[in-house]
């Protein structure tokens, strides 16, 4: 981390007077694609972002990163780059981020060198999707339940992909500022006979079970193998989406019941992180599985598992829940963290790190 780090990092005022508009890479690293922008600060619009060129990959596809981002720049790129912003699911230690799901290591200084880049800003996935709540994100996306209109206040975003990321944006004059969390690393608390059951599957010798080996596209796949094995059957469905496709294509007890699991699991989560953060803003849960599977999440027992009950439930009641798409949200988010809190004063040879990321 260079010298200032965390000051570039938690100095939230708007900064974007002056910026050069040369284009920078921006990335939004996952455990399973890779999205990669050439963007740059808009000519035209204060504040503004243009897209220059995009690209979905195949993390797996690739021996490490920097041969991905090599990858895009030969096909996408037209002039040198030297400057680049990743948003990646994990911890960022140092000139490292550290992630179980990512396909590969990532060693920034070996980035940058491969890359021959000049710098590379780092912040977490989740609060880069965050940070694109100031793009109209809140305008984007499915309602689930709760009021249509939400409240100002704290927001929060939500998604179960390879891992389980959350980040909450909490609002203030020039844009407000984005927290990272562990919060996919909490111990999973079971809520049914059932629940309990399936975690002692899990953990038959107890000890720790994060919410993310549960709710995430692998931990629906470990609970259907789990009630497969609970009944004595051998399990048939190798793929979370063929967990999900038999669920809505046959009659398959045990993925339907491995879904609602799932999904009033997920509900139990997003509600206990609502209360944590007091998210009237609302919650936003991000991710193409779940936008597939939205007509199951709307039958489950989500809503129900999120207002949790007691004095709890009128506060939550009110916090609007919509499913959203993730596609370009994470790239712009990182971008715009970028030219807010790093561009401007852009002279880095060392990695330029967010503070507080999370998985």
């Amino acid at each position: 981390m260079r010298e200032g780090a965390l000051d570039v990092a938690t100095d939230h005022s708007d900064r974007l007077t002056g910026i050069p508009t040369a284009p920078f890479l921006a990335a939004d690293i996952g455990g399973t694609h890779g999205r990669v922008a050439l963007m740059r600060a808009s000519r035209e619009t204060a504040g503004g972002i243009e897209t220059l060129a995009y690209h979905v990959f195949v993390c797996a596809a690739f021996p490490t990163l920097s041969k991905l981002l090599q990858a895009f720049i030969d096909g996408h790129v037209q002039i040198p780059v030297k400057h680049c912003v990743l948003a990646c699911a994990g911890q960022i230690m140092g000139n490292e981020v550290v992630n179980d799901n990512l396909p590969w290591p990532i060693h920034l200084p070996q980035l940058r060198q491969a890359l021959g880049l000049d710098e590379i800003a780092v912040l977490n996935d989740f609060e880069a999707l965050a940070y694109a709540l100031d793009d109209a994100f809140a305008d984007d996306g499915r309602h689930l339940c709760g009021p249509v209109t939400p409240s100002v206040g704290p927001t929060l975003v939500i998604g179960p992909g390879t891992g389980l990321g959350a980040a909450v944006h909490i609002p203030s004059p020039g844009g407000g500022f984005v927290m990272g969390t562990e919060a996919g690393q909490m111990d999973f608390a079971p809520n049914s006979v059932r629940e309990r059951e399936v975690l002692a599957h899990l953990a038959p010798d107890g000890g720790y079970v994060p919410f993310e080996h549960v709710v995430s596209g692998p931990g629906l796949l470990a609970v259907y193998a789990a009630l497969c094995a609970m009944h004595g059957e051998a399990p048939t469905l190798a793929t979370p989406e063929a967990v999900t496709r038999a669920v809505m294509t046959t009659d398959d007890a045990r993925a339907a019941e491995a879904v609602e699991i799932f999904c009033a699991s997920l509900g139990s989560f997003a509600g206990n992180l609502a209360m944590t953060f007091m998210a009237t803003g609302g919650v936003f849960l991000a991710g193409g599985f779940l936008s597939s599977i939205f007509e199951l999440l709307e039958r489950s027992a989500f809503e129900e598992r999120f207002l949790h009950g007691r004095s709890a439930r009128a506060l939550l009641s009110h916090i609007p829940v919509r499913v959203t798409e993730h596609g370009l949200r994470g790239v712009h988010g990182a971008a715009r963290w970028y030219l807010r809190h790093v561009m401007p004063g852009v002279a880095a040879t060392q990695p330029v790190v967010a503070s507080g990321a999370g998985a």
